[in-house]
């Protein structure tokens, strides 16, 4: 399995893991072509809650979504506050966050389902998208995991959510991590650099490296590690390695645009005919 960017027709591209489950489910991380939204956050930003006009974001989702073959207004989306929330959603649950922000789902920052047809989208500028692959049970998620999500697991709890309520065997998870900020360019203040060392301890040559008298973290392998210890194997961990600061041209970064950008979405939903 590896990662790609895919032309999906009329300047829209998708990121992909190839051979991700395709049988069983559709997935896609946007990049930052193809909208219509003016500057700041031209083209494709797909946040509802940045300050870009509301209709060029919904017009920007529907052209997004149709290129999976998705219905936007199906969508469930939501408030991410860089917690460790993760809500499992149901069919009750269609159309949360999709049209309205004020109607996202509250305070969280994972979603799971098993519903077949039922889309789940989240977005991101920077922080580390993780998505959730269960084959054998037939259930998804995606997880939002900016620093303070990655340093309080909240990957390894989706994990173990999903073995809750779906009976997910972790070694037999598939995970794609998703393009974000890398090693490269993520320098950390000294707080977040004793969070993660508490957090994480005997990992630090792992996690850490020096660029010049900059600290610089590395969030995919912080991830990658927490995985692991909920018995996920590391051969089923795909990593994009795609840093959006680098390549921030294809994708929306908070650090390398600053604070008025756009935000790329993750989604991933079963087929509607599995059952």
């Amino acid at each position: 399995m590896s990662f790609a960017l895919e032309h999906m027709g009329q300047n829209i591209w998708c990121g992909k893991f190839t051979d991700f489950g395709e049988d069983i489910a559709t997935h896609g991380f946007s990049c930052r072509l193809g909208g219509v939204s003016k500057k700041p956050w031209q083209a494709l930003n797909m946040g509802l809650h940045v300050g870009d006009t509301e209709a060029d974001v919904l017009e920007n989702r529907r052209r997004f979504l149709s290129a999976l073959h998705l219905k936007a207004e199906c969508v469930i989306s939501p408030e991410q506050v860089h917690g460790t929330n993760i809500m499992r959603v149901t069919e009750a649950d269609a159309g949360r966050g999709a049209l309205a922000y004020a109607k996202a789902v509250p305070k969280t920052d994972a979603l799971i389902t098993n519903v077949p047809g039922l889309p789940i989208m989240l977005c991101f500028a920077d922080c580390v998208p993780i998505l959730f692959f269960d084959a054998e049970n037939k259930a998804v998620g995606i997880a939002h995991g900016g620093w303070k999500g990655t340093v309080n697991r909240i990957a390894a709890k989706t994990v173990q959510r999903m073995q809750k309520e779906f009976g997910t065997d972790p070694g037999k998870l598939r995970i794609g991590i998703g393009p974000s900020i890398g090693a490269c360019c993520y320098a950390v203040r000294e707080d977040v650099s004793q969070a993660f060392r508490e957090a994480f301890p005997g990992y630090e040559e792992e996690i850490f490296s020096m660029h010049g008298s900059e600290e610089h973290l590395d969030l995919w392998a912080a991830n990658r590690i927490q995985l692991m210890e909920t018995g996920v194997p590391r051969a089923n961990i795909e990593e994009a390695k795609t840093c959006t600061s680098c390549e921030h041209a294809w994708f929306y970064s908070y650090r390398a645009d600053g604070s008025k950008t756009g935000r790329m979405a993750t989604v991933i939903a079963l087929h509607p005919y599995i059952s």
